[in-house]
């Protein structure tokens, strides 16, 4: 039986990515962030504080500029308990990117261009 760890997401700005991660998803540090000897890389692991499923976080010092995420075809989604105040702060922050109101869901985008989709607990 295998189940969900962890995804990944390359950010061209680490401190950037964690401060917009903080403020539009509430989602912080845990465990340990694991660098690079030869400060090639730096790994930090995001948790909602309420599962197991983590977000992990890479920055590449040898790649600066923003990754080319194609048509963003793949996203990550988490639910919201209260959608209309989520809507709200991420409509305050200027990150919604897309928004299907017929289903009922939309999306956020964070600084390297991933998108999140915002759902509504049903």
């Amino acid at each position: 039986m295998l189940s969900f760890n962890h995804f990944n997401f390359n950010v061209s700005n680490l401190d950037k990515s964690l401060v917009f991660y903080k403020e539009a998803l509430d989602l912080t540090p845990v465990g340990s962030r694991k660098e690079a000897a030869d400060g090639s890389y730096i790994i930090v692991y995001l948790g909602d504080g309420k599962t197991d499923f983590r977000l992990e976080l890479t920055w590449l010092r040898d790649h600066p500029q923003k990754y080319d995420l194609g048509e963003c075809e793949f996203h990550l989604a988490l639910r919201a308990a209260d959608y209309e105040t989520e809507h709200a702060r991420h409509e305050k922050m200027g990150c919604i990117c897309f928004e299907n109101p017929k289903m009922g869901i939309y999306f956020i985008q964070d600084p390297d261009g991933y998108w999140i989709e915002v759902i509504p607990t049903r």
